[in-house]
């Protein structure tokens, strides 16, 4: 019985710990423009390590890091400080971190001796978050300027363009499969509206999760559309910014090429990690939308 009790209590107080760490390094990270290896390694490397300073067993620690990783995540999701996608594509980065803190936390608690144990355990709670923060303040400058990515999706449709052109500038409903990345989180396209067709013109795309403004910069149809983007009102994108969007369509033949092309502006690291991933959703978006325009365009061939 004192065993057991000895282990919820550890339970408790491991997960607490865990999660204290965890959302103190993601509410300092949220004051600046992008996050890096600090938040993604650093800070579920003290987070772990911090949970196996104030547990006992093995199986307690692993389980007190599981619960504070699915809490944490659960309570940003909650607060929408983090939409779901991107939560899961943070979800690898973050468990490594906890697995690597929880087993240097426990070395360190092998070979402390008995009688220092305590006095260790406070003097190291009370470093995690001048670590998290000393680490966030040295790669913060890394951060600031914006990685630029353009990225450029084209399909192929029936037609010329000026039949497909109505398509392309104002949506009402999209009914085409949608990709598997929008059943995990990806913002889902569901319509877009045009104050007017010319230079100038606002246009606003509204998604299941918010909406993003537009101004129509280039007006040239049927073959080109470019779009300034103004302002991005979804929740969990304060790292990523969308810049400009444009649409070309260049005759080929019986057929349309129709390019959908967006730039992107990212402040997460490492790069290695995260271009991939943006890539693929930017991608997914595009396809999405472009599909319904070649949808639409076969049906009225």
């Amino acid at each position: 019985m004192e065993k057991l009790q000895g282990t919820a209590k550890g339970l408790m107080v491991g997960t607490l710990a865990g999660i204290a760490t965890g959302l103190l390094g993601f509410f300092l990270a949220l004051g600046h423009s992008g996050m890096g290896w600090v938040m993604f390694f650093l800070v579920p490397v003290v987070s772990g390590f911090c949970i196996a300073m104030v547990t006992r067993y093995p199986s307690t620690m692993k389980a007190a890091a599981l619960f504070a990783l699915l809490i944490s995540l659960l309570i940003l999701l909650a607060l929408g400080k983090e939409g779901p996608l991107c939560a899961l594509m943070a979800l690898p980065f973050l468990a490594i971190g906890l697995v690597i803190g929880v087993l240097l936390g426990a070395l360190v608690r092998r070979i402390t001796r008995p009688a220092w144990e305590q006095t260790t355990t406070s003097m190291l709670l009370v470093a995690a978050p001048l670590v998290i923060f000393t680490g966030q303040k040295i790669e913060q400058p890394f951060l600031e300027h914006g990685r630029i990515e353009t990225i450029s999706t084209t399909v192929r449709i029936p037609g010329p363009p000026d039949r497909i052109w109505p398509y392309i500038q104002s949506i009402d409903s999209i009914h085409v499969p949608k990709p598997w990345l929008m059943y995990v989180g990806l913002p889902i396209p569901q319509r877009c509206t045009l104050e007017k067709t010319a230079a100038g013109a606002r246009r606003t795309c509204y998604f299941n999760s918010g909406y993003i403004e537009e101004t129509v910069t280039e007006w040239n149809p049927p073959y080109s559309m470019t779009l300034r983007i103004d302002r991005t009102h979804m929740s969990g994108r304060h790292w990523l910014g969308f810049e400009n969007a444009y649409y070309r369509l260049q005759p080929d033949g019986n057929t349309t090429l129709l390019t959908r092309t967006t730039t992107i502006s990212s402040h997460l690291s490492p790069v290695w990690y995260w271009r991939p991933l943006e890539r693929w959703g930017v991608t997914s978006e595009h396809s999405y939308i472009l599909n319904e325009a070649a949808r639409r365009a076969a049906a009225h061939y």
